[in-house]
């Protein structure tokens, strides 16, 4: 099949994300607080930057860039800018303009891949109305690629991850297990019947996040990313001193995870996550269980939290509007009352 590029990264997209205990140590003492221009900044680890422009408009922005995750330079440019471009919607927000990112080991991989690569995200970009504007590139030993994102919303429209509220109900927009399949097929042990699935996953832009920005009933959203559904859904917790009850049967899952799974077919990020906030979790004691909400996602679903009596509605909004997403609902917050804030059900 060619060059395979995930034989030259030691990670896979967000699963080569530095761990949240490490990231904490690496933030101490550069934490940026809100001001009166700075909405967001990195206190409560949002996903985009926000910056009040005034008259009603909030600037965000936002970068993200990792290792190859797929073989085909292509799809990894697609995944890339998919990736990257969801933080801004994730926010309620539009992108207005993207700047690419690049390191790519120029001895090692030619320059029509590192361009296809390019292609790819460019393709995303335009599906999003964007351009991808310019950018830098650096010689580097591992290929890396992603995009800093700007995007725009109204200020009543802005969406946080640290907003919900007791008693809000929880969707999920994607199937989770991204991280066990592309592992999988780093390995050479993907099945021909999951062949493609999770690159359809992963190039599916979260663009509906922009549509839940304007709904009062959507009280905050995050992307499901390198941290798993588990770290992602502490970061939404925590601000508030809330805990979640999660229906785990209610997961979507990609077809065939249970079966990589039992062959113990997994990420190196998922041990890192569960070894950084396992202890704010019950109910993963199960091999099973634990892999699946710890696995880093890469260009992962929304999590969103929704006020209960308008969930229905809500669900209409994403069918209607983004019909190959499987929503799901797969739980609630509730009150935080000691040990565990999450509880797998």
């Amino acid at each position: 099949m060619g060059t395979r590029l995930t034989t030259f990264s030691h990670g896979a997209g967000c699963g080569c994300k530095i761990s949240p205990r490490l990231l904490e140590d690496i933030l101490r003492d550069n934490v940026v607080a809100p001001t009166a221009n700075v909405l967001v900044g990195n206190a409560e680890h949002d996903d985009a930057a926000a910056y009040l422009l005034g008259e009603g408009q909030v600037l965000l922005s936002t970068t993200d860039f990792f290792t190859p995750i797929v073989d085909k330079a292509y799809d990894f440019g697609r995944i890339a800018a998919a990736n990257a471009i969801s933080d801004i919607y994730a926010m309620g927000g539009r992108p207005i303009l993207a700047l690419a990112i690049l390191g790519w080991p120029v001895d090692k991989l030619s320059t029509s891949l590192a361009n296809e690569v390019i292609r790819g995200a460019r393709d995303i970009a335009a599906d999003c109305g964007i351009t991808i504007a310019g950018g830098h590139s650096i010689d580097i030993p591992e290929p890396v690629f992603g995009l800093s994102v700007n995007g725009l919303v109204d200020t009543k429209h802005l969406k946080r991850n640290s907003t919900l509220e007791k008693g809000d109900v929880l969707l999920l927009t994607k199937p989770l297990g991204i991280g066990i399949h592309t592992t999988a097929m780093k390995q050479q042990k993907l099945k021909p019947e999951h062949e493609g699935l999770a690159t359809q996953v992963m190039v599916h832009v979260n663009k509906v996040g922009a549509l839940l920005g304007k709904e009062d009933a959507v009280h905050a959203i995050t992307d499901v990313t390198g941290f798993g559904l588990a770290g992602h859904l502490l970061e939404m917790l925590t601000p508030r001193n809330l805990a979640a009850r999660i229906d785990f049967n209610a997961l979507p899952l990609l077809s065939g995870t249970r079966e990589y799974l039992e062959e113990q077919i997994f990420p190196g990020g998922t041990t890192r996550n569960f070894k950084s906030f396992g202890g704010a979790l019950e109910g993963v004691e199960d091999f099973f269980r634990r892999h699946v909400v710890c696995d880093p996602q890469t260009s992962g679903g929304l999590l969103v939290a929704v006020e209960p009596t308008k969930v229905d509605a809500v669900i209409k909004i994403i069918q209607r509007n983004d019909p190959k997403s499987p929503v799901a609902k797969i739980g609630c917050v509730t009150d935080f009352v000691g040990g565990a804030r999450i509880h797998f059900t």
